[in-house]
């Protein structure tokens, strides 16, 4: 099995789980895959996708895992992870199938406590299912490396860093090479998303909350009040705790426009996850410096399809300006040789109860290619939002 651990994810799933159960135990949400590369696939593929799926269903969160999330995760209360270990994913309600152009499609609907923790492990048994089937087979010294090379330059400017490649990763045992590696080697990477890992290697777990949360209130409450009430709702649940806010959901100057004073000093920074880094991080320091706030409190942490020698760009960019981090994934976990698979799992329809009829869920990224959503709901979005 591909996944054998419910903690092979990334931690945010985890907290987005529990903000779902407190505030909206009723909501319901879709998860819909989309293979950017529109790669074709065979029905080889898709019943070897189907049997790890099934799989699934005998996923448990061990003694040991719940004993140690219940220690290191102090921002989840223990009955959290109680519910957890009663948890079993449902292969049944996952949708898989190829459409006449032999393209993958994936959709799986559930309330979205729920529902939020199968996105990160079936994207991960899609790419490494990819990588196996095609008879990819990833050569451990050079990887070990190029590895060693992107430490160096973290290493040699002070630069931090964690690892963020669950999703896109080659394999299991690549991220696992990859982890155990930057434990041993590197001075300044500062933790994993991967929960799994984090315990495995003693590392600290990275995260706060993926684009969803935001997707959903834009869904619910309106776009023009999604930003604002999104940041508020996850004050009401955490009360400052795991406070990097996303910026880019519908856009990163219409989430500044709506950024509060409360809301910009309490946030200990952002997370820029798409368009011009170096833009961002001017409109973010003038925005800091409208509210009287030292942007060299704040903190950035960039996402975007990262290298370290752009991570070195941004870094040396933001020097006495505001402090920096990097969330680097694919270039980490899948950088074998390969073409990394360019896929996304992504909130596409939600309802606040059963009986509400669903509403379709959208996202507005500051890249033109990344916007996901209905050309009808996406204009509509923008129109309300004046872009």
């Amino acid at each position: 099995m591909i996944i054998s651990s419910i903690l092979d994810t990334d931690l945010y799933k985890f907290t987005t789980s529990y903000a779902y159960i407190k505030l909206f135990p009723y909501a319901m949400g879709t998860f819909s895959f989309n293979d950017r590369d529109h790669v074709e696939y065979d029905d080889g593929f898709l019943d070897a996708l189907k049997k790890e799926i099934a799989g699934m269903a005998t996923i448990r969160l061990t003694r040991e895992e719940q004993d140690y999330m219940t220690r290191d995760c102090r921002f989840l209360p223990p009955f959290y992870w109680e519910w957890l270990a009663s948890f079993r994913f449902e292969p049944e309600k996952i949708k898989v199938w190829l459409d006449t152009e032999r393209h993958l499609h994936m959709e799986v609907s559930d309330l979205l406590y729920k529902v939020t923790l199968y996105e990160v492990p079936l994207l991960a048994i899609v790419s490494e299912l990819s990588n196996s089937y095609c008879g990819h087979v990833p050569e451990t010294e050079p990887m070990i490396k190029r590895l060693q090379s992107k430490i160096d330059i973290s290493d040699n400017n002070a630069m931090p860093f964690s690892e963020f490649g669950t999703r896109r990763r080659f394999s299991y045992d690549v991220q696992d090479i990859v982890v155990g590696y930057l434990k041993k080697h590197s001075k300044y990477c500062t933790g994993t998303s991967n929960c799994h890992f984090a315990m495995k290697y003693k590392m600290k777990m990275m995260g706060t909350h993926p684009h969803e949360w935001f997707m959903f209130h834009g869904a619910q409450f309106g776009y023009k009040h999604a930003n604002y009430m999104a940041l508020e709702n996850w004050v009401n649940v955490y009360d400052g705790d795991l406070g990097t806010a996303l910026a880019d959901t519908y856009t990163s100057e219409s989430f500044l426009s709506n950024l509060s004073r409360k809301q910009a000093k309490l946030f200990d920074g952002v997370r820029c996850d798409s368009g011009d880094e170096i833009g961002f991080i001017d409109l973010l320091i003038a925005r800091y410096k409208e509210f009287g706030i030292d942007p060299m409190s704040k903190t950035i942490i960039f996402s975007n399809a990262l290298n370290f020698e752009k991570c070195l760009r941004i870094f040396n960019y933001c020097k006495g300006k505001i402090k920096c981090s990097f969330g680097v994934g694919t270039n980490l976990t899948n950088d074998t040789g390969y073409k990394p698979a360019n896929i996304v799992m992504k909130l596409s329809q939600c309802k606040m109860t059963a009986n509400q009829q669903w509403r379709e869920c959208i996202k507005l990224s500051d890249d033109m290619g990344k916007h996901m959503g209905s050309i009808t709901e996406v204009q509509a979005c923008m129109h309300e939002l004046r872009i």
